[in-house]
C-alpha cells in the first residue's frame, strides 16, 4: 500500500471534511486514492474536470423512515438508506443490509467499494448500496414481512431495472427479497423481474446465486495460488463467519480438496481438527438458525468452541475473512504470517484493516481484496438480470461456468494492471486501478455530469 500522491491529498481532505465521522467510508476512499497516484502520473487527464472528486461523491443519497407494527401490536421505527453512488457503467447495483450497525457511513463505504467491484466484472452495472438498522434476528416471519413491505413502500420509487437493482446482503436473504419483490410488484402493478436479484428460482432467480460470492472468492484464491504453481489440494483453511458467504466458501474449498479447520459467528469460533463438517454447519445455521457454539456440542471431540477471541489464531495455509468489515487486524495479520499463511482471500467487504493489508503484503502473502475476490455475488446478480431480460433460465452448470470465467478474468485483469503500473503481485493496486479506469473512461465520455 502506498502514500497518497500530493495531487490527490486535497480530494481526501474534502472527503474527510464533507463526510465527518464516517470512518469506514474514509478508509475505503483512502485505499483507492493510495492506488491512483500512479494513474494520474501516467494519465494526467484523469485529474481534470474534478473526475476523481465526482467519483467520491454519491450521485444520490436517500434516507427514510420505516414504520412497522410488531407482533405485540406496537409501532416500531427504523431508518432506511439507499446510496446511489455511480451509474456511469449501468443502472445502480448493490445489496441491501439489515443489521443494527447500519448507518450512512457504512452504506457509503459499501456503495463506494461496489463501484469498482462492479466495474471489475466487466458487466454493465453501476455501484450502490442500501439497508436499514433493523435487526432481523429473533423476529418472526410476520414481523420481517411487515418490515420489508414498509421498507419497500418508500424505496420502490427509486428503483427499476434500468435505474437501480438491489440484491441481498447481511440479514437479507431469499425470504426478505421475496417480501420486498412482492411489495414492489403490488405497488407498481408490474412484474418487473429484473428490479431485484437474489430471487427465488420459482419467480425469476438464478441458479448458483446463493453460492456465487463464496464460490467466486475461492476461484480467485485458486487463480492466485496458480501464479506460484500451487493448488488448493491439501491446504488447511480458516473461514471466518458462518453465513451465506462463509458456507459456500467452505463448500467450494472442500470440493477442490482443501480442509476447513475453523469457522465462526459473532459470538466466537469453533475448531475441528477432523475438518469442519459442513453439513452440520448448514443444519445449525440455515435450518435451526442457532449459534455456532452448537457445533461443538453436537459434534463432540475433537471439535471445541472458543468464546470470543480471534479465529486467526488458528494456524492455516489459506485465510478467508468472510464475516464483516475490519475483522482482520494488524495483530491478526502478524499471527497469520507467523503461522505460515500463504494466501488471504476477502469474502466480506473490506474485512482487513489497512495495517493488516500492509503486513500481509510485506510478508509476501498473496492477498485478494474484497472488491475483486468477492465480486462473484454481484456478477451472478448481473447474470440473473440477463436471464430476466431474455425471459430465460440457465442451468447451474452453465451459470457456474460463467461465474468461474468472470472470476478468472477479474484476477487476470488485476494482475495485468498491477504489472502495467509497476507493482507486480499487488492485487489491491491492480483492482483499484482497473476498476477506476473503466469507470473514468465512461464518465469522461459523458462530459461533466
Amino acid at each position: 500500500m502506498e502514500q497518497i500522491d500530493e495531487k490527490l491529498r486535497p480530494i481526501l481532505a474534502t472527503v474527510l471534511e464533507r463526510n465527518a465521522g464516517e470512518t469506514e467510508f474514509h478508509q475505503a476512499v483512502r485505499e483507492v486514492l493510495e492506488s491512483l497516484g500512479r494513474v494520474v502520473a501516467k494519465h494526467p487527464e484523469y485529474a481534470d474536470n474534478a473526475l476523481i472528486e465526482r467519483i467520491c461523491e454519491p450521485e444520490r443519497q436517500i434516507i427514510f423512515r420505516v414504520p412497522w407494527v410488531n407482533d405485540a401490536g406496537r409501532v416500531e421505527i427504523n431508518r432506511g438508506f439507499r446510496v446511489q453512488f455511480n451509474s456511469a457503467l449501468g443502472p445502480y447495483k448493490g445489496g441491501i443490509r439489515f443489521h443494527p450497525s447500519v448507518n450512512l457511513g457504512i452504506v457509503k463505504f459499501l456503495g463506494f467499494e461496489q463501484i469498482f467491484k462492479n466495474a471489475l466484472t466487466g458487466l454493465p452495472i453501476g455501484g450502490a448500496k442500501g439497508g436499514s438498522d433493523f435487526n432481523p434476528r429473533g423476529r418472526s416471519d410476520g414481523e420481517i414481512m411487515r418490515f420489508c413491505q414498509s421498507f419497500m413502500t418508500e424505496l420502490h420509487r427509486h428503483l427499476g431495472e434500468y435505474t437501480d437493482v438491489p440484491a441481498g446482503d447481511i440479514g437479507v436473504g431469499q425470504r426478505e427479497i421475496g417480501y420486498m419483490f412482492g411489495q414492489y410488484k403490488r405497488l407498481t402493478n408490474r412484474y418487473e423481474a429484473g428490479v431485484l436479484t437474489g430471487k427465488g428460482l420459482v419467480y425469476g432467480g438464478s441458479r448458483a446465486r446463493i453460492e456465487a460470492t463464496g464460490y467466486g472468492a475461492v476461484y480467485f484464491v485458486e487463480r492466485m495460488l496458480g501464479t506460484r504453481g500451487e493448488t488448493l489440494e491439501g491446504k488447511r483453511c480458516v473461514v471466518s463467519g458462518s453465513g451465506n458467504v462463509a458456507i459456500y466458501t467452505m463448500e467450494k474449498l472442500l470440493a477442490l480438496g482443501a480442509t476447513i479447520a475453523a469457522c465462526s459467528d459473532s459470538g466466537g469460533y469453533v475448531v475441528d481438527e477432523d475438518g469442519i463438517d459442513l453439513q452440520l454447519v448448514k443444519e445449525i445455521k440455515e435450518v435451526r438458525r442457532e449459534r455456532i457454539s452448537e457445533y461443538a456440542r453436537l459434534k463432540g471431540s475433537p471439535a471445541h468452541y472458543i468464546d470470543g477471541g480471534s479465529i486467526w489464531e488458528v494456524p492455516c495455509d489459506i485465510a478467508m475473512p468472510s464475516a464483516t468489515q475490519n475483522e482482520l487486524t494488524g495483530r491478526d495479520a502478524r499471527t497469520l504470517v507467523k503461522n505460515g499463511v500463504k494466501a488471504v482471500g476477502e469474502g466480506a467487504n473490506m474485512p482487513s484493516t489497512p495495517e493488516a493489508i500492509r503486513i500481509l503484503q510485506k510478508a509476501g502473502v498473496l492477498f485478494g481484496p474484497g472488491k475483486a475476490a468477492n465480486a462473484g455475488g454481484v456478477a451472478t446478480s448481473a447474470l440473473e438480470m440477463q436471464q430476466n431480460a431474455s425471459r430465460d433460465s440457465w442451468t447451474f452448470e452453465q451459470t457456474e461456468a460463467r461465474l468461474a470465467e468472470i472470476m478468472h478474468n477479474i484476477h487476470d485483469s488485476c494482475a495485468a494492471t498491477a504489472e502495467e503500473y509497476g507493482a507486480p503481485g499487488d492485487y489491491v493496486l491492480g483492482a483499484n486501478i482497473a476498476g477506476f479506469v473503466r469507470v473514468a473512461e465512461a464518465m469522461n465520455a459523458f462530459g461533466v455530469i
